[in-house]
């Protein structure tokens, strides 16, 4: 997949383009993306992305703005798995937004993106006071558009919206029903303080990209990038017992009987059940405590998902 900087820098062959956050990349996205590849295929055209950097919600309101479900490399990653063929990533500032929904219209998606077909969700709005819609995508002469139905799992929409909602409430196996996986963050192994190691839990710090985590606490994870997937438990925010309640959000995670180094290694840590929320210790020996019965709880759902997998 190639990356491109910005809608004035992108040369593309004519093809058939998609155009959002996906933030998550849910089913939602995931059926508007096998949309894209099924048309460009019949037509010969290439498979773009048009992306925003950051969310407009985070230029216009960034203390209400909500959590990111993807960072932007993990959001990439995922796209790339898709098939995408080019990902443009533009930039959004109040001059970008201020672009009149017509010119949006003519102007990039026609003219600099060569979009010869056009697919968006059925709610989707572009342009200065959101004043585009797919009736205006449709009248152009240059490319096709169509918006996609409402995709529903349940009978919920799916949604980012709707994924947030459940990783807040700690319900898991609902988010990864809509997402269509585990939720996941992904990033490099860096240094910590080595509290865990002097505990008796040597945890991996697992990079955050994100502005804020969509939920918090601890949780049974699976980690992927070592040699086979592996097994564990990973605390997701502040540690109030050791640090204060307006320390920054760290993910540490704590592998099962593993003890190699693996500072600067690229892991995925999927989050499969959550465990409890944080909590506030009187003392390191009562943390301690707590993360014998967090690692127990999570070895037990492992060995009952075994059996389940292994039952007829």
């Amino acid at each position: 997949m190639r990356v491109v900087r910005g809608v004035t820098a992108a040369q593309l062959p004519p093809c058939a383009l998609t155009i959002g956050n996906f933030d998550g990349l849910h089913l939602g996205h995931q059926a508007m993306l096998a949309q894209v590849r099924d048309i460009a295929r019949v037509r010969g055209l290439a498979t773009a992305v048009l992306t925003f950097e950051p969310h407009p919600r985070e230029l216009f309101a960034p203390d209400t703005a909500p959590a990111r479900l993807t960072s932007f490399r993990e959001k990439a990653e995922l796209l790339a798995a898709e098939g995408v063929d080019y990902l443009i990533v533009q930039r959004f500032d109040r001059r970008f937004a201020g672009y009149e929904a017509e010119a949006f219209r003519d102007e990039i998606i026609a003219r600099r993106l060569n979009a010869r077909y056009v697919i968006v969700g059925d709610d989707f709005c572009f342009g200065a006071r959101r004043a585009g819609n797919i009736a205006l995508l449709s009248q152009s002469e240059a490319f096709d558009a169509h918006a996609l139905s409402t995709v529903a799992h349940d009978g919920e929409r799916v949604s980012s919206t709707a994924v947030r909602t459940a990783l807040a409430s700690g319900d898991m196996a609902h988010a990864a029903a809509l997402l269509g996986r585990p939720y996941s963050i992904s990033g490099r192994v860096t240094g910590g303080d080595k509290l865990g190691r002097q505990l008796g839990f040597p945890t991996a710090n697992i990079q955050l990209h994100h502005n804020k985590p969509p939920m918090m606490g601890v949780f049974v994870v699976e980690a992927h990038g070592l040699e086979k997937p592996w097994q564990g438990v990973a605390s997701l925010g502040v540690r109030p017992t050791v640090k204060g309640a307006d320390a920054a959000p760290v993910l540490e995670v704590h592998l099962f009987d593993f003890e190699r180094e693996i500072y600067g290694k690229h892991l995925r840590v999927d989050f499969l059940a959550k465990l409890r929320d944080e909590e506030k210790y009187s003392g390191l020996e009562p943390l301690i405590a707590q993360i014998h019965k967090d690692c127990d709880q999570a070895r037990d759902w492992f060995a009952t998902r075994a059996q389940h997998r292994e039952t007829p």
